[in-house]
């Protein structure tokens, strides 16, 4: 966990030519012209024509702000794009705002406004204003009760609560690429390719696809202000893999669902569909999860072990809980993944280890070795949301809920 925190050291170093890069990886890539893509309508657009009207300059005092929320899937995000007329300090100047909660899931016709409340504010990596924003919101009802899949409100009442533990999340977020019709990306039309083992963390046009796009999601990520840790090629061709943190309390979270938001943005330009389904194809291949690591200040602290053993225990007494809380259909989508094979534990029984990636919690030899650190747990999966996640942890360990 302690590595991914190069990602947090390097966006500070960062500047807006990391803005610049990434535009010119989105759309200098080969893949435009592949023909693996004819089928994609975004690929037809020329992108180039959109760079004459980001010349164009945005005026003085005004900005554009990306308003992202979850619907009401759980799973999936929306946005809808504002200009201000003032540039915002922060949360604390960004208006409420409403969209039609009848057409994502979140309320009925009858009385559909549903309130976007500003959380966090990150810096937009696709937008040509230097004081662009993409404002991550959580969502309420015109009664002012949070909308059922605004999961983020109940994870911020309990890091509330334990704010002097000073919980610390870090997240593995692994997805998959397909082409527009739906099969793995670089997958041969009318068969598999060869056997899981070379790909993961793999080099080589047969071993990995759509680095280009991977690459340009690091750069936008740091550009954006996301505390990023890095990526790697997964086990499974065309599955990759991001970190995010390790964090403070809520930042963890809002910098996925970002981060989530960035990728399929990207893709969109390449003409790819990123995926997030914990089991996008049946048979011998591994699943995607969200392997979540989590720590406190005592489990840091040395002899840090004892905690870390003692919020496992406590782990272990609410499996049906947490797999209930570790996917958006709880535990439907689990069910798949969670076989006992592929690195992956039983979804009906509890298990730990050490260095061990076939149980529900893994504590990283070097944690061991050390004595201290943080604690894996491997359950969530890949279409998860994060603040749910989050809160079943703090709940569990810190809450004794």
């Amino acid at each position: 966990m302690a590595l991914r925190c190069a990602g947090l050291l390097l966006s500070k170093e960062l500047s807006s030519s990391i803005q610049q890069q990434m535009r010119s990886l989105g759309t200098s890539s080969r893949l435009f012209a592949s023909d693996f893509l004819k089928n994609s309508p975004n690929t037809a657009l020329d992108k180039s024509l959109l760079n004459r009207y980001r010349n164009l300059k945005t005026p003085d005092g005004r900005c554009q702000a990306t308003y992202l929320w979850v619907d009401g899937t759980g799973e999936n995000v929306r946005l809808k794009d504002r200009v201000l007329d003032k540039i915002p300090a922060g949360v604390q100047d960004l208006p409420k705002w409403q969209y039609d909660g009848s057409s994502t899931y979140q309320s009925q016709g009858e009385n559909s406004d549903t309130v976007l409340v500003p959380r966090a504010i990150y810096k937009d990596p696709f937008k040509p204003g230097k004081n662009d924003i993409i404002v991550m919101c959580d969502t309420y009802l015109a009664d002012g009760t949070p909308t059922p899949s605004n999961k983020r409100h109940d994870l911020q009442t309990a890091i509330a609560k334990v704010e002097h533990e000073e919980p610390w999340f870090g997240i593995e977020q692994e997805y998959t690429l397909l082409d527009v019709d739906g099969r793995p990306f670089g997958w041969p039309a009318n068969g598999f390719p060869a056997a899981q083992g070379p790909y993961y963390c793999g080099v080589g046009a047969d071993r990995v696809y759509a680095r280009d796009l991977v690459e340009a999601h690091t750069l936008a990520c740091l550009y954006a202000g996301i505390d990023f840790g890095g990526t790697n090629a997964e086990v499974m061709p065309a599955q990759w893999e991001f970190q995010v943190g390790p964090s403070l309390g809520m930042k963890a979270s809002d910098d996925l669902w970002v981060s989530r938001y960035i990728l399929q943005r990207i893709a969109e330009e390449f003409g790819v569909v990123v995926t997030f389904d914990p089991k996008p194809v049946d048979g011998p291949w591994n699943g995607a999860g969200a392997h979540t690591n989590f720590s406190t200040k005592d489990m840091r602290a040395d002899g840090g072990m004892k905690a870390i053993e003692a919020a496992i225990e406590k782990l272990s007494k609410h499996q049906e809980r947490h797999i209930r809380a570790y996917d958006p259909k709880e535990g439907k989508d689990n069910e798949r993944r969670l076989v006992g094979r592929l690195e992956t534990s039983s979804i009906d029984k509890f298990s730990w280890g050490v260095a061990n990636r076939g149980v529900s919690v893994r504590i990283p030899q070097g944690v061991a070795n050390a004595g201290k650190g943080y604690l894996e747990d491997r359950r969530p999966s890949s279409n998860c949301d994060p603040y749910a996640v989050c809160n079943a942890l703090v709940r569990t360990c810190l809450l004794n809920e």
